[in-house]
């Protein structure tokens, strides 16, 4: 059998760990499966932030031998062993990112040496790195996937919808571009956790309960943000519990907060792909991530930009939630064998590179 390359994702919802298994040529996903963390440690990756540096270097230590054990888990889980696996590329946990800081800075943690260790396998890790070296925002990373797997077709945009909302727009004869828009699922499952103590908005049944404040949201979409060109990237917090209790508290009914929050996530959407993407690009546009299957959002989003055919990244072979992991995948067989696997124009880097530390 040829051999594999694992992608592992741990994105800003911190819900728990992908990792998915890909064939690299032809691409194709084979297998992958979401390993959830206890709420435990979710909370501390959520709070991770406020640590001290020697809180956080232990967690940072903790995460690399939880990764292994993870690995170990899905190795077993689709009867592989490390012999069947050539590279390991792997994200991290983000704990701070931010590239408009005096000193720009972005941090991941998640120690590679205990899965090289473990499995005698070169890991690839710290993909934003070099980018900010390079004077990029660090993120999004994904375009260079999109465009690697989707650049030779008819114009599309991939819409990510993890914590943090984020586009690509890609295919042949365009200029493949990328960037965060706006909160996908952090503030909704902040309302979710805060106003129904659930941990999200499961299938958005909670939000469909409500009327949303569209007022209130288009005063919203005024925002610098939101004006600002591309590139340009979001850490978690940019939309998190003290924007939520800024621009969102007064709303007495707890339905329609959620309601609001929902909508304002998708108008955020619409209202980015209309300011910078032409819209002759504007044909399809392909969601993955876990916010796809909040159907609510999904409604709002077809609502706000009727002339945009939606399907799920299902449709083209790829879970739309293995989609990151699967990209990390590629990432590290691409810097294994000395590739580029860098979108400057998506990062704003002065140019393309190989990003990721090999450890062997």
């Amino acid at each position: 059998m040829t051999k594999l390359a694992l992608g592992l994702m741990s994105g800003t919802s911190a819900d728990g760990l992908t990792v998915c298994a890909v064939q690299i040529r032809p691409f194709r996903v084979l297998f992958f499966h979401n390993y959830k963390y206890t709420p435990q440690l979710q909370q501390k990756l959520l709070h991770a932030y406020e640590l001290n540096a020697a809180q956080l270097s232990e967690l940072n230590y903790e995460l690399g031998a939880l990764y292994a054990k993870t690995v170990a888990r899905f190795l077993k889980q689709f009867h592989l062993s490390p012999n069947d696996i050539s590279v390991i590329g792997s994200h991290g946990q983000t704990i701070v990112h931010a590239p408009n800081a005096k000193i720009p800075h972005t941090l991941q943690l998640g120690v590679p040496e205990f899965m090289a260790a473990k499995f005698n396998v070169p890991v690839v890790s710290d993909f934003r790195a070099k980018d900010m070296a390079l004077g990029g925002q660090g993120a999004p990373l994904i375009p260079f996937f999109d465009e690697y797997i989707f650049g030779q077709g008819k114009p599309k945009i991939l819409l990510n919808l993890g914590g943090i909302a984020n586009i690509s727009l890609v295919g042949k004869k365009v200029k493949t571009q990328g960037f965060d828009v706006g909160p996908a699922n952090s503030l909704i499952d902040l309302c979710a956790q805060l106003l129904f103590q659930k941990p999200f908005d499961k299938n958005g049944a909670l939000a469909a309960k409500g009327t949303p404040d569209k007022a209130r949201v288009k005063n919203l979409l005024t925002q610098p943000f939101f004006k600002q060109k591309p590139p340009k990237s979001l850490d978690k917090n940019d939309f998190g519990r003290a924007y939520l209790a800024r621009y969102f508290g007064p709303i007495i009914n707890a339905y329609d907060q959620i309601s609001t929050v929902t909508y304002f996530t998708a108008a955020a959407i619409a209202e980015q792909i209309g300011r910078f993407i032409p819209h002759r690009y504007q044909q399809e546009m392909i969601v993955s991530g876990g916010g796809c299957y909040n159907k609510t959002l999904l409604a709002f989003l077809h609502e706000e930009l009727p002339h945009i055919k939606i399907v799920s990244s299902q449709d083209y072979g790829i879970d739309p939630q293995a989609k990151e992991a699967a990209a990390f995948a590629l990432f590290a067989w691409l810097a294994l064998h000395r590739k580029i696997n860098h979108c400057p124009l998506a990062t704003g880097a002065k140019r393309a590179c190989i990003l990721g530390k090999i450890t062997l």
